[in-house]
């Protein structure tokens, strides 16, 4: 692998992915691709963002409510048609386009960080 391709150790502790508990889920008809609104429980120093995800294929709406999940908190936020996206839930891409979220074995407090 080449040097510049390199993330260094600062570089990654920029990134601050947080656990959080899905509180609410509901349909983007608006979305260019099948998605979710969020709305996730980061705890009481970050507190509840918002989000979409397009994660329709392998997850009911009904499934997600109290499923901690894996997101980045500090990106910018992103005007996504009329809805503002607070952060960016984590997770692995199948060769579908199908994402499976990435989240804990166990239940953790929310808001704790991931590094």
């Amino acid at each position: 692998m080449e040097s510049e391709n390199n993330l260094t150790w600062a570089e990654f502790e920029r990134v601050e992915m947080r656990i959080g508990t899905i509180l609410e889920a509901n349909d983007f008809p608006e979305a260019r691709k099948p998605a979710y609104q969020l709305t996730i429980d980061f705890g009481s120093e970050i507190g509840i963002r918002k989000t979409s995800a397009q994660i329709t294929k392998r997850y009911e709406k009904s499934n997600l409510i109290g499923r901690q999940i894996v997101s980045v908190v500090n990106f910018p936020k992103k005007q996504i048609g009329k809805f503002m996206s607070e952060c960016l839930v984590l997770g692995a891409v199948g060769e579908e386009g199908d994402v499976i979220l990435l989240s804990t074995d166990f239940k953790v407090e929310n808001g704790l960080r991931v590094g």
